[in-house]
């Protein structure tokens, strides 16, 4: 969510909760007059005065924990990278699970109690390891879905946008990833950390929401 010159936008989540397969599609059916920014799940009119909510701009989450910095996607891609799991990981083999599928599950022993729908960019069949973008349910509507039903989450991948605290290599540190529908902060350990043109580059893995 952010503002630019007083005017709210959607987070870019496409979660699809407001009726339109994409916030950019929202955006236009409210400059037609056939939405409202209240039909976005993330809208608080409490808080136009400042922009966005206190949590949404990068200081604490909706619990009121601070975190060191927020995850942010790749460029040029829709959310943060997410290294995961399956509980049954021959799955991936059996199943043919590849780059372009659709997977569905949630990050059981997270503390996370929302399923996710995943969108493959790369399957190890020896690991079983997936990496996947975080995608609204709106993709899983018309697509075949291969329902993995419960995963580990192994690791985050994305640019950090500093807020209290830099990354910092082997430390664990609280972070927001900023497709988080539960606006919660995760804590995980920085196992990467390259400075690029397009900000810093972490990894971070063994992650938990505390």
């Amino acid at each position: 969510m952010e503002t630019e010159k007083g005017v709210w936008r959607p987070p870019g989540k496409d979660c699809g909760a407001c009726g339109a397969k994409s916030c950019r599609e929202f955006l236009l059916l409210v400059s037609r007059g056939e939405k409202v920014y209240p039909d976005c799940p993330f809208y608080e009119e409490t808080a136009m005065d400042q922009g966005t909510p206190e949590a949404l701009q990068g200081a604490k989450d909706v619990c009121g924990q601070v975190y060191d910095f927020v995850l942010l996607p790749l460029p040029g891609e829709p959310s943060a990278r997410k290294i995961i799991l399956p509980f049954r990981p021959d799955l991936v083999e059996r199943w043919d699970i590849r780059e372009g599928d659709i997977v569905l599950g949630r990050p059981m022993g997270a503390g996370c109690p929302i399923q996710h729908v995943l969108s493959v960019i790369d399957a190890n069949p020896v690991t079983g390891v997936l990496t996947c973008h975080t995608v609204g349910p709106h993709r899983a509507r018309n697509a075949e879905v291969k329902d993995i039903q419960a995963y580990h989450v192994a690791g985050f991948e994305g640019i950090a946008r500093v807020v209290k605290n830099p990354p910092g290599f082997t430390l664990r540190q609280f972070f927001l990833p900023s497709f988080c529908m539960m606006q919660r902060a995760h804590t995980g350990v920085v196992m990467m950390v390259l400075a690029k043109s397009t900000g810093l580059h972490v990894r971070v893995e063994d992650i938990r929401i505390d």
